[in-house]
């Protein structure tokens, strides 16, 4: 593996993803390799599934790991759609001992934050940013001048009363087998929150559902604020992940 290589793994509510990335490019070096997220997600069957990830490359090295939850220094303090077995929990320490490699973790939402604002389509923006992916749920990275304002976690903020997330993820369309049209107005209801909230001149809608950005961006509102899809889409996470693990390691 290069220099410029570090391993990033991207832990999703419903699948696991991992693969060395180019730092200075900003992307895969090679194509990730993805097992099935275990049910119950429990840390230790999580680790083994990571460990699967991490072993398939033969991996040496520092590896970055995205968590759908509130991370600070290393421990996991909420859990929403894995196992509340991780509540609490020193993951870094979790994961540098069955790996027996450095370890660093982050929220999964700043993870594709970082990789977006460093190499997508947050480069060079100034003033207010905002990240959102909408998967299984929808994290949010926010960004003020380019520093992060970590675990902001606003895909839990009150909507109708209950989690946005709940309404207005990609599982949610899913869920309730919404169209395309009809998952946009939950979106742009969601959108005005935010909005009212942050004031951002820039949102950027990743997750895997950015791959299909054409069906429901076009759908959305005109807003003060500009709308555009992930540049790196569903490897986002993948990516800010070894650049967490590149700067820990500095």
């Amino acid at each position: 593996m290069a220099e410029t290589e570090v391993f990033g793994v991207d832990i999703g509510g419903s699948g696991i993803k991992g693969a060395p990335v180019d730092l200075v490019r900003g992307e895969l070096a090679v194509p990730r390799h993805k097992v099935l997220t275990p049910h119950p997600a429990s840390p230790e069957s999580v680790v083994a599934a990571v460990k699967e990830v991490v072993e398939h490359f033969d991996h040496q090295g520092p590896v970055g790991l995205t968590f759908p939850g509130v991370v600070v220094g290393g421990h996991t303090r909420t859990a929403a759609n894995v196992d509340q077995g991780w509540i609490g929990l020193d993951a870094e320490g979790l994961f540098r001992e069955a790996l027996d490699l450095p370890a660093t973790v982050l929220n999964d939402a700043d993870a594709a934050g970082l990789a977006e604002v460093a190499h997508g389509a947050g480069r060079g923006e100034s003033g207010v940013v905002l990240v959102l992916t909408f998967g299984t749920g929808i994290g949010s990275a926010l960004f003020v001048d380019g520093a992060l304002v970590p675990n902001t976690e606003l895909g839990h903020l009150e909507l109708r009363g209950k989690d946005a997330e709940r309404r207005a993820s990609a599982a949610a369309r899913e869920r309730h087998e919404l169209s395309w049209s009809e998952w946009a107005d939950r979106v742009d209801e969601y959108l005005d929150l935010v909005d009212r909230l942050f004031s951002p001149q820039l949102v950027i809608i990743g997750g895997g559902v950015s791959r299909k950005h054409e069906k429901f961006l076009p759908l959305l509102k005109e807003r003060t604020a500009k709308v555009v899809p992930a540049a790196l889409r569903n490897d986002a996470g993948i990516v800010g992940a070894a650049m967490a693990a590149h700067r820990a390691g500095r």
